[in-house]
């Protein structure tokens, strides 16, 4: 895997650093990418390994139209899903997210938006050094909250809520002052092969692909921990 630089990054125990990157490639309305991280953040607690952590974007829906598509309907459309499985689904994310600390909050009338300005604005705040927690916002946003994560309004009203000067944030998105970078980002990461998403990339070499369970991430991190050391 190819070094590629990003903005700011989320240090996790830095003052016990011992050298591991993670890149993260996701989207705010992946719900197996929350999840995924907040396993990862498990495994990172039981194995004490301290990481930098880096988003980078990638959006599930790139030619969704500004309105959104009920989720229901553009998950059956997309991935063929029935009613019945769907209930399911949404009940299981539910379960494994309440397990993790987080609230899915799914509703039938909850929309799917594009996340283009998401990641512009997740962009803009890791400039200011607070990209990760502006994330995790953006996650609460989308799923506890049910909003709209391609208003710029909205956006920064999530930016404003973790403290990051809501003004600035909407000008950042208005102008489309990181839309070049983010999309170049984005060409990045699908012309190395990311088509499915989380997929992490540790030390920009190592590709691990979907939420693996944080047994598996402890073992993860034990190996790549044992391999520096050597």
């Amino acid at each position: 895997m190819p070094n590629h630089q990003t903005n700011s990054p989320h240090p996790v125990n830095q003052d016990e650093a011992i050298g591991l990157r993670l890149g993260i490639v996701s989207d705010v309305v992946c719900p197996w990418c929350l999840i995924g991280f907040k396993q990862f953040e498990q495994a990172m607690g039981v194995t004490g390994v301290s990481i930098q952590i880096f988003w980078h974007p990638f959006e599930l829906n790139p030619d969704m139209a500004e309105e959104g598509e009920n989720l229901r309907d553009h998950i059956a459309s997309k991935y063929g899903t029935s009613p019945e499985d769907s209930v399911k689904a949404r009940a299981r994310l539910t379960a494994l997210g309440a397990d993790l600390g987080f609230s899915f909050n799914y509703a039938d009338d909850m929309r799917m938006y594009n996340t283009f300005r998401a990641h512009q604005i997740l962009y803009w705040a890791g400039t200011q050094g607070r990209q990760h927690d502006l994330k995790m916002e953006l996650f609460s946003t989308f799923f506890t909250h049910r909003r709209n994560v391609s208003d710029p309004e909205i956006l920064a009203d999530a930016a404003a809520e973790i403290g990051l000067d809501r003004n600035e944030a909407l000008n950042a998105l208005t102008e489309g002052r990181y839309a070049e970078k983010v999309r170049n980002e984005e060409v990045f990461w699908t012309s190395r092969g990311i088509q499915g998403v989380p997929a992490m990339v540790f030390n920009e070499r190592h590709l691990v692909v979907g939420a693996q369970g944080t047994d598996n991430y402890v073992t993860i991190l034990r190996q790549l921990t044992e391999g520096q050391a050597a």
